[in-house]
Order: structure tokens, then sequence, then C-alpha cells
């Protein structure tokens, strides 16, 4: 298993960032209003929404134990990183994938790395 060597605060930064950015990214893409931007859009609504409720230092409201916010981001990074051949829009010729996997991939590796405390 690897060291988990992110502390909850800069994840805790990655987090809302990256809601932020998914939200942005459709627009920034030009897949506002394609399945792909929709995926991105709900990820990013639901990323926020989550850290929002996680109890670490830039959690709002303190509900969600740190342990399974990690939990979540895995899981999140795994659908959005699937969601192209989920959805039917890996193939469509305009790379609509690309983003996806490498934000999926990168919120399962977050997840890994970061520590629970």
């Amino acid at each position: 298993m690897a060291t988990r060597v992110i502390p909850t605060q800069v994840h805790a930064v990655l987090d809302y960032v990256t809601g932020g950015a998914l939200v942005a990214a459709p627009r920034l893409l030009g897949m506002h209003g394609t399945t792909a931007g929709k995926v991105l859009d709900l990820a990013g609504g639901i990323a926020t929404a989550q850290s929002l409720l996680t109890d670490y230092e830039l959690g709002l409201v303190k509900v969600i134990p740190m342990r399974t916010h990690l939990t979540l981001d895995a899981a999140s990074g795994a659908l959005v990183a699937a969601s192209p051949w989920l959805f039917g829009f890996a193939g469509n010729g305009r790379r609509y994938w690309l983003p996806h996997v490498l934000v999926g991939t990168t919120e399962i590796l977050a997840a890994a790395l970061t520590k629970s405390r």
C-alpha cells in the first residue's frame, strides 16, 4: 500500500479546486450540454457538496468522516474514469473521454495518498 503523504488540509483545498474545475471544464472544453459535460458538472457539484460536509479543516458542516470521504472520492474517481464507456461517449471522435480518465485517475490517486486524519 502507498504511503499516505497528503495532509487533509491540502486535500481539502484540492477538493474545492477540483469541484470548481469540473464544473468549469465542460464550458472550457466545448462539451457543455453533452453527456460528457453533464458527467463533469455532476461530479463537480457532488465533490463540492461532499467537501462542505466533510469533517476536515475546510468542511462547513462536518458530518462525513474523512475515511468515508476518501472512499467516496475513490468511487467517484472510478465512475468518472469509466463514464465514457458506461454512458457511450468514448468513441465519438472528439476525445471527450480523456478529461474523464485523467480526472478520475487523479481522484483515485489523491484518495489513496491522503492521510485519513
